[in-house]
């Protein structure tokens, strides 16, 4: 019996739309800016890649605040590493999630700039 392959949306350098929403995570901000760039089309990829960037873009700036950002640090990046394994296992697997304030904030920065 002959089983059917479902539909993979494909994204940015011709990857799975999976693929490509798990690698806007893979580099923090940074990664996230460069599908932010480069993607037209997918608004999942869209989504994904401006959460990234203003997740980790915020609390990477975070810790460069004088004394409070310093004293903050250790907390931030343990925040920052258990929200990218997260991330990276849920879009990977397809899931939708948004992440608690920053999500809704990525939407609406999408609407603005489409």
């Amino acid at each position: 019996m002959a089983t059917k392959k479902k539909a993979v949306s494909v994204a940015t350098f011709n990857l799975p739309e999976n693929t490509a929403s798990t690698l806007c995570y893979v580099l923090g901000w940074v990664s996230g800016l460069v599908f932010l760039l480069t993607e037209k089309k997918n608004a999942k990829v869209r989504f994904h890649a401006m959460q990234s960037v203003l997740f980790f873009g915020i609390l990477t700036g975070i810790t460069f605040v004088p004394v409070i950002g310093w004293l903050l640090s250790p907390f931030v990046m343990i925040v920052c590493f258990v929200v990218w394994l997260m991330a990276i296992y849920k879009t990977y697997n397809g899931e939708e999630f948004e992440l608690p304030v920053v999500g809704k904030i990525a939407r609406d920065q999408l609407k603005k700039i489409k």
